[in-house]
């Protein structure tokens, strides 16, 4: 069983700029339309937890729902998901232990984990076994940072460094306990 993160930073590590935008990670010339292994990552996982945040974000895009995989949004204050999306959202809460335990014991045990929140929650709990960090060249200087504060340090153990697009570098890191 595996909680997963998936995501792209700007050289400053910031997942959106200043606006809560993301336009920028779009700016990248990629003419073949590559997913940049996004697929393969997502053959991975069995189910997505993401914050509400992110979920009204991708609500936004105006693009056909981009998951096959059931997403299971955090939300301590919503009593039900964005109508429509019944099928493809569903809600939890409370204390992420048990969430991941409760997902786990209903079959899903390989997790991805999205959103600054949320990705944040999850290392405060030590509850993150592998990073998956494209870096995009761009100094954003402020915006939603991935990481936050932590009662003490995580470590992690780089294991690959993938080149993308000759100007992206994709690196996985697993934790080291």
């Amino acid at each position: 069983m595996s909680n997963i993160v998936y995501i792209a930073t700007s050289l400053d590590g910031f997942i959106a700029d200043k606006n809560n935008r993301i336009d920028w990670l779009h700016d990248i010339p990629n003419p073949e339309g590559s997913d940049l292994g996004f697929s393969a990552f997502m053959d991975r996982i069995d189910a997505i937890v993401m914050g509400r945040n992110t979920v009204e974000m991708v609500l936004r895009f105006g693009c056909d729902w981009p998951y096959s995989k059931p997403v299971f949004m955090l939300s301590n204050t919503l009593k039900s998901v964005p109508t429509g999306y019944e099928d493809k959202i569903f809600l939890v809460n409370g204390d992420l232990n048990d969430v991941v335990s409760a997902l786990n014991e209903q079959g899903y045990a390989d997790l991805y984990v999205d959103g600054g929140l949320t990705v944040q929650s999850f290392l405060k709990h030590d509850l993150i076994d592998e990073l998956i960090i494209t870096t995009i060249p761009v100094l954003l200087g402020g915006g939603i940072p991935l990481f936050g504060d932590l009662a003490e340090p995580l470590k992690f153990k780089h294991i690959n460094a993938e080149p993308l697009l000759n100007c992206l570098v994709k690196n996985t890191f697993v934790r080291d306990r």
